[in-house]
Order: structure tokens, then sequence, then C-alpha cells
């Protein structure tokens, strides 16, 4: 299993950080698109690093077009010598349309077609194919010498796909390199919906489960002493509950008999109650979603439920244990 880890802060934190992150073993550094641009910090990361991937954990595929994205790709997986990889997300509806002013329509149809898009432009660039993509969506029909990449030895980056539901998954699948699962996602959803949809878009693609990543992060519940203990159950139950009052995440909770809770939670959101929100959230519910231990059990323990179907994870290592970075990756490897 390979093991990812926050690129986060300033701008300035991201030589030293990506450093120590490579230094510890870690095989991938993540970004978000949070409050800043999730790409800029991997270009200064590829330049003080050797090793380590540079992943968009995630990028807002519907904010850019295509060309947009596949541009952006290119330069930094040349830059990095084939070492990023173009984590995509959807994101939800009033994001696009009010945060970002992008249309917004068949998320699933629409990001489908989104990276087949790229694929097309990256064969233009790559391959000397002509460029020739029609699509319901997306149309991308011009490309001159002048705009063509040359750097191209290290040909298209990798394209992971956030996805929650089955249609989603189903695209990743079957035009991605990898689903990155959503940490609001229980084994139980894991192996009976994620995977499944996942074995419908490789089948459609012709591919092999063994030429696809699953990433998950997963949900940890630990701490060393009482008071990090119930820190980090009380974080972690918060986490639980705004991700279960969204709309479209609620079939992961009424696949266990708790869709009444995603109501509940999205009433309470809309009048700020986040503490209380959290409240709601038993311990019940806390075991289905988070791995809870001791900071010796937690990997373990993800092992055990996730081990078998997850190749990569940014499983937050468990506070207090007296294992080194080094050791409690070389456990999530072994």
């Amino acid at each position: 299993m390979r093991v990812d880890a926050g690129l986060m802060g300033g701008l300035a934190e991201v030589p030293e950080r990506i450093r120590e992150l490579e230094a510890a073993g870690y095989d991938g550094a993540i970004t978000a698109e949070t409050a800043h641009d999730p790409f800029f910090p991997l270009l200064i990361a590829a330049e003080h690093s050797q090793r380590i991937e540079l992943v968009t954990s995630i990028a807002v595929a519907f904010a850019r077009s295509p060309m947009t994205l596949a541009n952006v790709a290119h330069d930094l997986n040349a830059f990095s010598k084939g070492r990023f990889i173009l984590g995509l997300g959807s994101q939800i509806q009033p994001h696009i349309t009010k945060r970002f002013s992008m249309p917004w329509s068949h998320p699933a149809a629409r990001m489908r077609e989104l990276i087949l898009a790229m694929r097309a432009i990256w064969a233009n660039w790559y391959e000397g194919k002509k460029l020739e993509f029609r699509g319901e969506f997306y149309t991308h029909t011009l490309m001159t010498p002048m705009f063509t990449p040359t750097d191209t030895s290290y040909g298209p980056p990798k394209v992971f796909l956030a996805a929650v539901g089955p249609l989603m998954t189903e695209v990743a699948g079957e035009v991605a390199d990898g689903v990155i699962c959503h940490a609001f996602t229980t084994e139980k959803y894991m192996r009976e919906v994620t995977l499944p949809a996942i074995e419908r878009g490789l089948v459609k693609a012709g591919r092999k489960r063994k030429d696809f990543q699953v990433s998950f992060p997963g949900f940890v519940v630990t701490g060393a002493t009482e008071k990090a203990w119930s820190d980090s159950r009380r974080g972690v139950c918060k986490q639980i509950a705004f991700y279960g009052s969204t709309p479209a995440y609620r079939p992961v909770l009424e696949m266990h008999g708790w869709g009444g809770l995603q109501t509940e939670l999205n009433a309470l959101s809309k009048q700020g109650q986040w503490d209380k929100m959290g409240e709601l959230i038993d311990d019940k519910i806390l075991e289905q979603f988070a791995v809870v231990g001791s900071p010796d059990e937690v990997i373990p323990r993800f092992k055990a439920r996730f081990g078998d179907v997850v190749d990569r994870t940014t499983l937050g290592f468990a506070a207090g244990s007296k294992s080194s970075a080094k050791q409690l990756i070389a456990e999530l490897h072994g």
C-alpha cells in the first residue's frame, strides 16, 4: 500500500516540507483545492524532490476546460519527470455555478467526456494523432505546432478521479487510472457499491484491476492521552456530520439504515449548528466510518478492513505513537 501525506501550508514552506516527506519515505505528496491553487505547490515541490509522486487531491475539474487541465498537467508531469498525478473532482453544483460561475449538468457524463477530451489532446501531443474531439459538452478540433508541447518524453500523467456515487465511480473505472474514494465511506459501502462500480467501468474499457489504483484516506480516531483521544473523536465526529449533511452522500448513510440522519444533519447545517451536528454521531456510527484504536492499533485495524482493496492511503498516522514515520510507512507498505 502506497502512503501519501498532505503538502499543506504556504508556498514558502513547500521546499522544506517536501524534503521532509521524501526523506521519511512517503510515496506521494498531495494538495487540495481549498483556499489556494492546488498546482502551484506541486511545481515548487517538483523542483525540490527526486522520487515522491505529486498529486492533486483534488483539483476542481469543472472549474476548468479540458485544454487548460491538459496543459497544466503536462507541464507538471514533464517538469517532475513523470511524477505528477492529476487528481480531479467534480465538486457540487452550488460551488461550480455560484463560486466558479461555470456550467453544471450531468456530472458523471460530463466528467467522462472531460477526461476523454484531455486524453485526445494528449494523444495529439504525444502520438501525433489528429485532434478531432467532438462531444456533447466539449469540442477540441484546433491544434497548431506553436501550441504543441515538445517536452513529451515522459508521456501523459496519470489521472485519478474522486467519486462517491456509483455513476461517477464507474466513470473512474472506465477512463481514469485510479479512484479517490471519499473519507465518508464505510467498508460495507466500499465493498458493495464502490468496488463493483469500478469493475463495471474496467470491463467497459477492457482493463484489469491491477492497472488501476484505489486511494482511500480514511478517518482515524486515536490519541496517546485522554484529552488527545477526546479531541480526535470530537473532530472526526464533526467531519462525519459535515459530510453526512450533504444530500449527495445520503446513500452511504442509507446503506446502514441511517438515511433520516442526513435530513437532520442537513437541517442543522442550514442553521449553522456545527457542534450539535457532531454530537449526533454516536459510537456505532463512528465505528463504521472511522478506524478507532490506540496509536499502535490503528494501522493494523485499517489494514484488516481495507488492506486487500486499497492501493494507497493518506491515513493520518497515530498521534503519540512510539514508532517513527518511517516505521509506520513500512508497516503500511508491508
